[in-house]
């Protein structure tokens, strides 16, 4: 039974909303008794926002859930007895741990029970803020967020203000009219850099140039600004074409001793703080030797594989995305990294049909796939190279349990399971998995 609205040790009243064969999903009607791990959400907008869904249940039990979590893919899905499923690792930082937030403009705008009646129309119709959970078409604006930075809910406000006094219009897919489409703020938590990029569908005159002055004030901190233009209809937030209003176009991040650059929109590991525990684990159940050769398959822009050029004799990290690529190599050139190679290419393929060849056999493959997992293909292909070491940092544990399963036909067992907390407050959990042949 999934019940939307309760913590674990909470005695409800709830409503079954949706039933079936083995599972039901229910509301919280009514809190009986609180759970002893239940505690005062720090945001206002909890509840209705979907950014945080566990705000109100005590850190260190969300860590032990999120352990059983992965604990219960492996013993379900992946048929797994007795694996080792080490403790969650907390993040650093619980509130204002994300590098990077994207905010809709939309022209309906959700209101709360208690702003019924006191909006007016033309603030009712403007919206910046966060979809509300399965309602695509309305904006909630939030004023405070807990997420990124005090700076960044500040851009957000003064933004949201901005365009308000200026009458832009907000974009629509369902007629092409208007004007405004996203606000995405990037920030380099080490290095204190921050980005704004604004993505738009036209270019009234003289409405950027106003934002872009605005934006330079001191107490928004930010050290570039982007706007982007796009004709299509998609809701993600890239644009055909750019121009740089102020600063260099990109910031940068560090990890350990290393520099990356991102782009308005490279792919980088959203909770700064944690990244380099995660890939500190990685590092360590991969069991590097100077003279290995590793290998790192959707590599991104490169930061696992630029992460451990300077333990090994040779890194190649593989990625199907051409410009996440192209970004790897600028990062190797930034950080002096002459032993890391990148190839675009489909990882199947690349392992099938030849193009491995050209390059040194691994000794270590590393495997960071999106959440739906591995296909098929690329397991067979992972197990047909049949390398001592294999780690596998997940961001789903259930499709990981399940290609650690396909794995294991190829003679693959678990030594160890890491669970690494990425995102406080949500349900979502990173583990990173260590396979030995």
């Amino acid at each position: 039974m999934f019940v939307q609205g309760a913590v674990p040790g909470d005695t409800i009243r709830a409503q079954v909303r949706k039933k079936k064969k083995n599972l039901a999903e229910a509301n919280t009607i009514k809190i009986l008794k609180k759970s002893p791990h239940r505690v005062d959400p720090e945001c206002r907008h909890f509840g209705t926002c979907g950014g945080c869904k566990a705000q109100d249940f005590e850190y260190g039990e969300q860590l032990a859930w999120k352990r059983q979590v992965v604990a219960d893919a492996f013993t379900r899905i992946g048929k797994f007895e007795n694996v080792l499923v080490h403790e969650t690792l907390p993040s650093p930082e619980v509130f204002y741990y994300r590098n990077k937030m994207e905010f809709s403009f939309g022209r309906h705008r959700w209101l709360f029970p208690d702003e019924l009646g006191t909006v007016d129309r033309e603030q009712e119709q403007f919206a910046l803020g966060l979809h509300i959970p399965k309602r695509y078409d309305r904006i909630l604006s939030i004023d405070d967020c807990r997420l990124q930075s005090p700076e960044s809910t500040a851009i957000l406000n003064a933004s949201r203000e901005y365009f308000l006094a200026n009458d832009a219009t907000v974009y629509s897919s369902d007629d092409g009219t208007g004007t405004l489409r996203h606000l995405v703020i990037r920030e380099g938590k080490n290095t204190g850099q921050r980005m704004v990029f604004l993505v738009t569908f036209d270019d009234p005159p003289g409405l950027i140039e106003g934002f872009s002055e605005l934006l330079q004030k001191e107490e928004f901190g930010v050290t570039t600004f982007i706007h982007g233009i796009t004709k299509s209809r998609s809701t993600v937030a890239v644009a055909e074409k750019e121009k740089v209003y102020f600063g260099p176009g990109i910031i940068e991040e560090t990890l350990g001793a290393f520099r990356f650059q991102i782009s308005p929109t490279s792919f980088f590991q959203t909770n700064s703080y944690q990244a380099k525990q995660l890939y500190d684990v990685a590092c360590d159940y991969a069991a590097f030797q100077p003279t290995d050769t590793v290998w790192d398959f959707y590599c991104g822009t490169g930061t696992i594989t630029l992460y451990i050029s300077d333990r090994v004799k040779s890194t190649l990290g593989v990625e199907l995305n051409e410009y996440a690529i192209e970004n790897a190599r600028v990062n190797a050139k930034l950080n002096d990294v002459e032993n890391a190679e990148f190839v675009s290419s489909d990882i199947a393929k690349f392992v099938r049909k030849g193009e491995a060849e050209k390059h040194p056999s691994p000794d270590v493959i590393i495997v960071d796939p999106p959440r739906p997992g591995l296909h098929p293909s690329v397991v067979e292909a992972i197990g047909n190279l049949g390398v001592e070491r294999v780690v596998y940092v997940s961001c789903n544990p259930s499709s990981c349990a399940r290609d650690c399963e396909m794995l294991s036909e190829y003679g693959y067992r678990i030594e160890e399971i890491q669970p690494v907390d990425m995102f406080p407050h949500t349900y979502h959990i990173e583990c990173v998995v260590k396979l030995r042949k």
